[in-house]
């Protein structure tokens, strides 16, 4: 289980310049979040490019302790 804070930080540190950046815990388990991104490092990528972004950010987080991210990545 990761803590909501926790995997912000991570998201945070992987995208300084975001303009908005949340993150949800959907079920209250800690392993089921959502989180929105907005960050300019997105420009001009694919929404399957934003997405591997935040998945190589999170590293083995995604292989282990976070079982499943919505995500809602844009560049604006």
């Amino acid at each position: 289980m990761v803590e909501p804070e926790e995997l912000e930080k991570k998201l945070r540190e992987a995208f300084p310049g975001a303009t908005l950046l949340t993150v949800e815990d959907l079920t209250g388990t800690k392993d089921h979040y959502k989180a929105v991104i907005v960050a300019p490092d997105f420009a001009g990528k694919s929404r399957v490019q934003q997405h591997q972004m935040v998945y190589a950010a999170l590293g083995a987080w995604m292989a282990g302790p976070v079982h499943a991210l919505a995500l809602e990545t844009r560049s604006e």
